[in-house]
């Protein structure tokens, strides 16, 4: 653990953050609850609603994070990770924090740290910036406060916070399976931790097996459990570069609902953000309100469109791939597609590339060097694509190299995607 130093800056302090892990391990969670309750418990002055999952936590959090807003309530949001700035992890009513305010947050935590010769506790990297966020989100005075886990659930940080109002959990996937546990059971019942004693619980039916665990869970807190399936909406149509589709609402029936977005998988996550404000607010909200909400919603890098016939998004898992690929089976270009592809080493991402493969969805692969120590090689990556299918496979040894050789080729009706990590979209948004 470092000495403590005068930090008097926003650079400073995001430095400092950025450099946590060299010097911190995990903490237990009595740690994490002891901290929060020495920076005074900001957590019981809010209404928080807790979300958790595989896929699509952060899709679901926008969407009922702009529910609310439309609802009129002052609303928190904090997700993780960020793509450029570390302020986008922190959003109140619709806007990042300033600057100025990171750094307030900032200061009151590192303030509350026991340097050495006190009692040698140090949050880690996510751990601070949850304590950051409470703070803020306390200042803001926020009625709902939506947070979305870093890791796993029932012993992530997020979880320290003393009462929750309700509980999602989204599709489960297996990822991140070294901490979780390798089969989707026992990645449900990680996920499970979330659900709290007086909170009910809204999930996506994954399988019979997740379902079964997440449901027991419930009935051991004695909880209301809403499961939420693809029985409860359907495709309607595609339309101005976004979706038409019903949902079976539990209290007017049928609504139909248009979000701006090609991404055929947001249909579920819009699904289970709709049901879970219409399971916190009861009858509340109306048609309008919802369809008004989600009409604004919108989610950085989740097939998001940042020039003509150029598409990001943070699929990078085997599930994430499976439901980027439904989408751009979709979207009727007849001029042929390239894929730029890049991907962190430590997922699975032979399968990944094998799912692309099989698709026969793509005339031209770009395999392209992430920057970070955690980045896969690119030789490795194109490799792989070279085992799985004939197409020539074309190598970038940095993002920079290949957004460039992308713009400056562009072709009238052929369409770009770049997937297989959100660290890929950041690198790219940041360029542009």
């Amino acid at each position: 653990m470092p000495e403590r130093q005068e930090i008097t800056t926003y650079e400073q302090a995001v430095a400092y953050v950025l450099g946590i892990p060299r010097f911190t391990k995990k903490n237990t969670m009595e740690d994490t609850r002891a901290f929060l309750h020495r920076l005074g418990d900001p957590d019981r002055e809010m209404k928080i609603i807790h979300v958790a999952g595989t896929n699509g936590k952060g899709s679901v959090c926008a969407y009922l994070y702009a529910i609310l807003r439309e609802a009129g309530y002052r609303c928190s949001l904090f997700t993780s990770p960020h793509l450029v700035d570390v302020r986008e992890r922190f959003s109140c009513d619709g806007s990042m924090v300033t600057k100025e305010e990171f750094l307030n947050a900032f200061r009151q935590v590192y303030d509350a740290i026991p340097f050495p010769g006190e009692e040698g506790y140090h949050p880690t990297f996510f751990e601070y910036l949850f304590f950051m966020a409470m703070l803020l989100f306390r200042e803001k005075k926020t009625e709902y406060c939506i947070l979305e886990t870093g890791l796993g659930g029932r012993l992530d940080a997020t979880n320290s916070v003393a009462k929750k109002e309700l509980a999602v959990i989204t599709h489960m996937g297996l990822d991140h399976t070294e901490y979780l546990g390798n089969t989707l059971e026992a990645i449900a019942g990680e996920k499970a931790g979330i659900m709290q004693a007086g909170a009910p619980a809204v999930f996506w039916e994954t399988d019979e097996g997740v379902s079964q665990v997440l449901k027991k869970s419930a009935e051991k807190l004695r909880i209301s459990a809403f499961p939420v399936s693809k029985s409860d909406y359907g495709f309607l149509k595609n339309s101005n570069k976004g979706i038409d589709f019903s949902y079976r609402s539990l209290y007017y029936d049928s609504i139909r609902f248009h979000i701006n977005t090609i991404a055929s998988y947001q249909m579920e996550n819009v699904t289970l953000a709709v049901r879970a404000a219409e399971v916190l607010m009861g009858g509340k909200l109306s048609p309008e309100m919802l369809c008004r909400g989600l009409e604004k919603a919108f989610w950085a890098g989740r097939m998001e469109e940042i020039l003509p016939d150029i598409y990001v998004d943070g699929a990078h898992n085997e599930d994430g791939i499976r439901a980027f690929l439904e989408t751009v089976a979709q979207d009727g270009c007849s001029g042929g597609r390239r894929l730029v592809f890049g991907v962190v080493a430590d997922k699975a991402y032979d399968d990944m590339i094998a799912e692309i493969a099989d698709s026969h969805l793509f005339d031209e692969v770009w395999a392209v060097q992430l920057a970070g120590s955690r980045a896969l090689p690119v030789a490795t990556i194109a490799e792989t694509f070279r085992k799985h299918m004939t197409k020539s496979v074309l190598i970038f040894e940095s993002v920079k190299d290949a957004y460039k050789a992308l713009t400056e080729g562009k072709r009238e009706g052929r369409r770009s995607y770049i997937a297989g990590s959100l660290y890929l979209v950041g690198e790219i948004k940041e360029l542009l």
